[in-house]
């Protein structure tokens, strides 16, 4: 048996670590008698007699089993609690108890997934703490309980619960489920078991070392155990952990811990947060979900699918593909070789690690579960600190809920195809998945500093591996879905990472409110797309843009822009109200200071500079975006980017190529996504890691415009480019500058730069148009980290220029 950790998992009895003071005591006892006289006068109200019973169990009955005056065991404190309302405990729990339909669902998805991978037989479940056997019967709305399971085992301490449960099976006349009365602690199977549930038992375990430990020995290599709990815990009890699969929504203000507390240790609940804690230190997380249950004060509540843990270096590699990738992360040891074998002359070894693979050897040394990434069932997902500032920054909240940039001409310029290994900025991910339906490429890794973009492409992809189309064009095309919890628990969650599908659930509601405007009213985006419908209503041209967007023609569309909508989209109040506030910019649009500075420095090279230049500098910036793509793009046909933003949603006949029937069927095809890495790291982290002399294409749309015009950190990035990129492997770069001052920083750092789209006033360079410029950068000359020259090969791509 391990040894237990003697601090890490002891309770303590406030956030301080001190014991409660009498005032303490009488402060909360008076709180939760309180809240027990309302839930008094509800129930009598409301719930009539079986709450009326569990009322008095719960809180009048006096207590008899273990005490100090009566040395009665556990299960003689068990039957004193429940054997008065065994007959009613099910049409009481369904208010309290929250989370077991979830947590069953989740596993039984888990399940599906694992087993149908391994084409094993049928399958061996053990529910400790089942009590009326109600999480075995409710199961089966999810999975065959006789027709997937060999055997189920209710397990649990309590001779009423069980008799209970006995007379259920008995009705259903399930004859694989067999019912046990016994400490968990010493229940042992011939066979491994491969599921193991707790609903709401954990808590009420006073042992519960011994019996996690059992569980431990009786769950096979390759099954999954899941819980839900009451939990309560404050944020500096959890910060610094790798392993825990998430902590958003985790922590619990200390008023909320203090009375939970007391108020559950009336029912010998015990909400310490060991028992949470040395559950995830026994085990591999899979998915970890935080909760609260609303309709009875907030209770604190989690959902927990958990796994073997890994022990061993050799387990991780064992785990992923060693040859099967560019990137460290997946490939520590073949990596290495690879890099001693295009080492420096001096014979100097490059010793790369990803960050994945110092969190994993970090935690293997201190005998600690690997971070949850390790134990998912795709491995798109890379390692990421959710709790850095860098990630934090962005407040659990994409900026785009759907791609500015149009990939069509990527695609065009760059030719990606099946030898390429590309880096791209993820933003929602459309593009990436563009790349993949187009070129095929080896290797895309996908780049984004905010954990929620990738939340979001992660999604993308889980929809692609289980979903069918109607429900994919619902999800994504329409941004609705009446029944996407249900697809999300039951189908996506195997293909999601914990941090992605916490926030999802969290989230679920975009998908499915009736009062939302869907998924592309969310984001800091949405700002746009709300002022733009709330300008619509007011000025009374909804219809004629629904029109506009509907247009067969192109001069029918110019028609309607130039007679009703353009003079409300494009007056000069508008550009006074929202163009000009700074705060807009960034929050709707995304432009960064810097880059709304290139912006009007193009401007007064051509125009003479006043006080009143930098309003008229943004304002005709977006005179020569938006009148050029209305005049020379059918919106309703092939410009999906503004006809969501006038519609809110897609239609049939303008969407992006991810969301046609073709590209459904190519990406859902076994193995298709294999080769997606997604990255939450700055793009110089990220190719640092990377195997020198690889990357082919990277694709970093305008991020180098929001770099300070001193040059040491766009050199620095530039650099690391050089470093990771191949001879003749090329960047493309938007920018809103027309001659971007990083060009001669690139020049300098070993590229070759050709401006292949510039955009003259009343002309479009692609789609979208919101660029000034767009360049291809060719890799002509090796450059040593930190700068200095190694070789010179004048080769380079021919590239096409950019137009619409």
């Amino acid at each position: 048996m391990d040894s237990h950790p003697p601090i890490l998992w002891e309770p303590p009895s406030t956030s301080s670590g001190q014991m409660f003071t009498p005032l303490d005591i009488q402060m909360f006892t008076l709180a939760a008698s309180l809240f027990a006289l309302s839930l008094v006068v509800y129930f009598l109200l409301h719930a009539g007699k079986p709450y009326a019973i569990f009322f008095y169990s719960c809180f009048l009955k006096p207590f008899s089993g273990n005490t100090a005056e009566k040395n009665g065991g556990q299960q003689d404190a068990l039957e004193s609690f429940y054997k008065g309302q065994a007959g009613i405990y099910d049409a009481t729990r369904g208010k309290l108890l929250r989370g077991r339909e979830e947590m069953l669902a989740l596993a039984a998805a888990q399940l599906k997934h694992r087993l149908k991978e391994k084409g094993e037989k049928k399958a061996v479940w053990v529910d400790i703490g089942g009590g009326t056997g109600y999480n075995i019967e409710t199961l089966n709305k999810y999975l065959s309980v006789q027709g997937f399971f060999s055997k189920v085992y209710l397990v649990d301490l309590s001779p009423s619960l069980c008799d209970v449960a006995r007379e259920r099976f008995t009705k259903l006349g399930w004859k694989n489920v067999e019912v046990v009365c016994m400490d968990a602690r010493v229940f042992k199977l011939e066979e491994k078991a491969d599921w193991i549930s707790m609903s709401y038992s954990l808590s009420m375990i006073p042992d519960f070392y011994s019996v996690i430990d059992s569980l431990s020995r009786l769950l096979s290599p390759e099954g999954i155990i899941s819980v839900a709990d009451f939990y309560v815990q404050s944020s500096t009890n959890f910060t610094g952990r790798t392993y825990t699969g998430g902590v958003l929504s985790r922590h619990v203000n200390w008023f909320s811990r203090q009375f939970w507390r007391v108020w559950f240790e009336f029912d010998r609940v015990n909400l310490d947060e060991g028992r949470r804690d040395y559950l995830e230190y026994k085990f591999g997380t899979v998915l970890s979900v935080n909760e609260r249950n609303r309709i009875l004060g907030g209770i604190p509540y989690y959902i927990w699918i958990g796994c073997q843990k890994l022990h061993t270096v050799t387990d991780v590699l064992a785990l992923v593909d060693a040859a099967a990738t560019e990137s460290p992360y997946l490939s520590p040891i073949h990596h290495m070789s690879k890099v001693q074998a295009n080492a420096q002359p001096s014979g100097t070894m490059l010793k790369l690690r990803s960050k994945g693979f110092e969190a994993a050897v970090l935690n293997l040394a201190t005998n600690l579960p690997l971070p949850s990434a390790f134990y998912q069932n795709h491995h798109w997902r890379i390692y990421y600190d959710e709790l850095l500032q860098k990630h934090t920054q962005f407040n659990n909240s994409y900026i785009y809920a759907f791609t500015w940039e149009d990939p069509r001409v990527d695609q065009r310029i760059l030719k990606i195809n099946s030898d390429d290994v590309v880096l791209a900025i993820t933003s929602a991910g459309d593009n990436i998945l563009h790349y993949l339906i187009e070129g095929s490429p080896k290797r895309i890794h996908a780049v984004d500093l905010n954990p929620t973009q990738n939340h979001l492409l992660e999604l993308k992809l889980a929809a692609f591996s289980t979903l069918p189309y109607e429900d994919m064009w619902k999800i994504f095309g329409l941004g609705r879905h009446s029944n996407f919890e249900e697809l999300l628990v039951n189908k996506l969650s195997p293909h999601l990472s914990s941090h992605a599908f916490q926030y999802w659930f969290d989230r679920r509601q975009v998908f499915t409110s009736r009062l939302g405007g869907g998924l592309y009213e969310t984001g800091q985006s949405r700002l746009a797309i709300i002022a733009a419908k709330w300008l619509f209503r007011v000025f009374g041209v909804s219809k004629h843009v629904e029109r506009m967007c509907a247009a067969r023609t192109l001069n029918e569309q110019r028609e309607i822009w130039r007679s009703k909508v353009r003079p409300v989209i494009l007056s000069q109040w508008v550009s006074w109200a929202i163009i000009d506030r700074e705060r807009f910019l960034w929050k709707a649009l995304g432009v960064p200071v810097n880059q709304r500075d290139m912006i009007i420095h193009d401007h007064h090279q051509a125009h003479t500079r006043d006080a009143d230049s930098g309003r008229r500098a943004m304002w005709e910036y977006v005179i020569n975006t938006l009148d050029p793509v209305v005049e020379n793009s059918l919106l309703g046909e092939d410009n999906y980017f503004y006809n969501l933003c006038l519609l809110g949603h897609y239609t049939e006949t303008s969407r992006p190529s991810y969301l046609c029937p073709k590209s459904h069927a190519k990406l859902s095809r076994p193995g298709a996504l294999d080769n997606v890495r997604i990255h939450t790291d700055e793009i110089n982290h990220v190719l640092a890691r990377l195997q020198p002399g690889t990357l082919s294409i990277a694709v970093i749309m305008d991020s180098m415009d929001w770099f300070d015009t001193d040059g040491l950190e766009a050199r620095k990035q530039i650099n690391s480019l050089n470093a990771a990129m191949k001879i003749g492997g090329r960047v493309l770069i938007r920018s809103a500058g027309r001659e971007p001052w990083y060009m001669r920083v690139f020049e300098e750092e070993g590229f070759k730069t050709l401006r292949v789209g510039d955009r003259a006033p009343g002309s479009c360079i692609d789609r979208v148009n919101m660029y000034a410029s767009a360049w291809v950068c060719t890799k002509v000359e090796e450059r040593e980290r930190g700068g200095g020259s190694r070789r010179r090969d004048s080769s380079g791509s021919e590239v096409e220029v950019l137009e619409i």
